[in-house]
């Protein structure tokens, strides 16, 4: 890819785990973007079923319940910009950020195949 790899980094928070995926797989020899793009995949993607679960748990409209995902969604959203500002950051400064579990699982799928940073 001739692209500065702190510039894909960043870019492949952008636009969730769709930015991540096209990242991922265009990216074939640096670890770094390959890191990053994974890392987007994964926390986007936890990000986006734990969205829809909560979402068909408040449809079914069982009142304790449906406040409560209501507050948990409201939670979610909030993380999910805290998240993206913290990563799109690191990303673009050229920081190797690692989430707390999810990091550990990027790291190990980005480094299949991948030669170099």
């Amino acid at each position: 890819m001739q692209m500065d790899p702190k510039t894909a980094a960043g870019l492949s928070y952008i636009l969730g785990w769709i930015t991540g995926i096209i990242f991922f797989l265009m990216e074939k020899q640096n670890r770094f973007v390959r890191f990053h793009a994974m890392q987007s995949i994964l926390f986007f993607g936890g990000l986006s079923v734990l969205s829809i679960v909560l979402q068909v748990v408040t449809g079914l409209n069982i009142p304790f319940i449906s406040f409560l995902t209501l507050c948990a969604s409201g939670l979610l959203g909030i993380v999910g910009l805290v998240g993206w500002i913290v990563l799109l950051i690191n990303g673009f400064q050229g920081k190797y950020f690692k989430l707390p579990v999810i990091g550990d699982y990027a790291e190990r799928y980005a480094n299949q195949g991948a030669s170099g940073m």
